[in-house]
């Protein structure tokens, strides 16, 4: 098996959408134009999906009031401090500055304008291809 896709739900799901597309490079594989206004997101690389939206059933989470080790969305990032000053213009907030840790990956922690933690990683021995 392998994972089609991981869900965030929010409160403003186009506006979240257009953001991750504008400032993270995903791009909308689908979307629906009626609640509850999902848009599945792929990454430049197309191999991972983020699936947007807002299910009025459930309650969206305060994602503000998480701590970032309990959830965040890490992205491979090759310049971190120059992300973090393109980010912050965009909207987000920093939670972490870069640190590098001892296996010698650069990590660094942000908001999105919406409170979810976002990770820059620059990894010392790359995971993905």
């Amino acid at each position: 098996m392998k994972i089609e896709h991981i869900a965030y739900m929010v409160e403003k799901p186009v506006e979240v959408a257009a953001w991750y597309c504008r400032h993270l490079g995903f791009t909308v594989k689908r979307s629906t134009r009626e609640e509850p206004w999902t848009h599945f997101l792929v990454d430049e690389r197309g191999f991972t999906v983020l699936e947007i939206y807002n299910n009025r059933k459930c309650r969206v989470p305060d994602y503000g009031s998480w701590d970032p080790l309990l959830f965040h969305i890490a992205f491979v990032c090759a310049d971190i401090p120059a992300a973090m000053v393109r980010l912050k213009k965009a909207g987000a907030t920093v939670q972490a500055e870069p640190v590098t840790i001892e296996s010698g990956d650069t990590l660094a922690m942000l908001r999105d304008p919406w409170g979810l933690c976002i990770q820059l990683a620059k990894r010392a021995v790359p995971m993905l291809d």
